[in-house]
């Protein structure tokens, strides 16, 4: 049996990917209403339709990865060549969205959207880096399995 922590993140992948779906594509609903006690959201709406839903597919694009990641996790055999893939895509994910998010400052700059790009450029990196070390545990693993 699984450890509860490895039960809960299952969940909670599956949950925020779904969600982020439903958050994603109810957009217009979501920035319209809101539009009528904050006049930027009102007055930007098509801009930050787009800004907005593109970064969330893309986020979307990332939970997906990351799900099925996890699912090699729970197989036991995270040294796949498929997680190379996964963390490969997912950090052009994340530089889609801080470009996307970069093209907001247009409309107008605030310091969370500054953040937002920070923190996407970095997890960007940070996924980038782990895709190179994942590689190398890969042909290592592949070689010692040659090799016995």
């Amino acid at each position: 049996m699984k450890d509860k922590l490895t039960v809960f993140t299952k969940y909670l992948l599956d949950l925020m990917y779904y969600c982020g779906i439903l958050v994603t594509f109810t957009l217009p609903f979501s920035i319209r209403f809101y539009g009528k006690y904050n006049s930027y959201f009102s007055n930007n709406f098509y801009s930050l339709l787009i800004v907005f839903f593109l970064s969330g597919i893309f986020a979307v694009f990332i939970i997906k990865q990351l799900r099925k990641m996890f699912q090699s996790v729970l197989n036991d055999d995270c040294f796949i060549r498929e997680n190379v893939e996964s963390l490969e895509k997912m950090s052009i994910y994340s530089f889609f969205i801080a470009v996307i998010t970069a093209c907001r400052l247009f409309i107008y700059i605030t310091p969370a959207v500054m953040i937002v790009i920070l923190v996407f450029v970095i997890a960007g990196l940070f996924s980038k880096v782990l895709a190179q070390v994942f590689d190398k545990a890969v042909t290592y693993k592949l070689e010692n399995d040659l090799t016995i």
